[in-house]
């Protein structure tokens, strides 16, 4: 394992976590709900912002490795995971929305590691649908965390139309994917079987 600038920053937001999800089970005269509500939204978006930098840092410094491209992506499903079980939980999202959204990552991770392993990585690679996705998603995440009426705009209401705008894209990127994926990795079954 490389410690090295960008993976300590993805080992941070992987430690944020646990500080993200606590921040709820505050006793209530710590913090109000709103205040729950900032700090909690402000944890997920440094988290989020070590995303990108982490990323920066990686391809300016010339420090990626193969430790942080399996971490990176880890961290980030960790982080979105949950974020969305808080947020069903808190009644801000509906656990059919986080079934989705969930569930495609688990089978988007384990189609691009199957794709690696037959040499097939590159069939699989970020495209435009994933893209729209995640910045649905982790804009409407923040919204909904934060959850107050903010500017005279109904934050949450807005978070809420934009969750199933990224659920809507994330069965849509689900099925680009494995659309790409399924005639490679049929072919490569009959390969085995000969």
């Amino acid at each position: 394992m490389q410690f090295n600038v960008p993976n300590t920053l993805t080992l941070m937001r992987i430690a944020v976590i646990p500080l993200f999800v606590g921040v709820f089970y505050l006793p209530s005269h710590w913090l109000t709900d709103p205040q729950m509500n900032g700090v909690a939204t402000v944890l997920f978006v440094l988290a989020a912002l070590t995303d990108w930098l982490d990323g920066y840092l990686a391809r300016t410094l010339g420090q990626t490795s193969a430790f942080g491209a399996f971490l990176d992506p880890v961290a980030d499903k960790l982080m979105v995971a949950a974020a969305l079980i808080v947020l069903v939980q808190l009644g801000r999202a509906d656990a059919i929305v986080a079934v989705i959204i969930i569930g495609r990552e688990i089978t988007i991770s384990a189609l691009r590691e199957w794709m690696a392993r037959i040499g097939q990585s590159a069939s699989v690679a970020v495209a435009t649908v994933g893209k729209f996705k995640t910045a649905a998603q982790m804009t409407a995440i923040p919204l909904l965390l934060y959850h107050e009426p903010a500017f005279g705009l109904p934050v949450q209401a807005i978070g809420s139309a934009l969750i199933y705008v990224a659920a809507a894209l994330t069965l849509w990127s689900m099925g680009y994917y494995l659309h790409r994926a399924l005639p490679l990795l049929a072919r490569h079954d009959r390969g085995d079987r000969r």
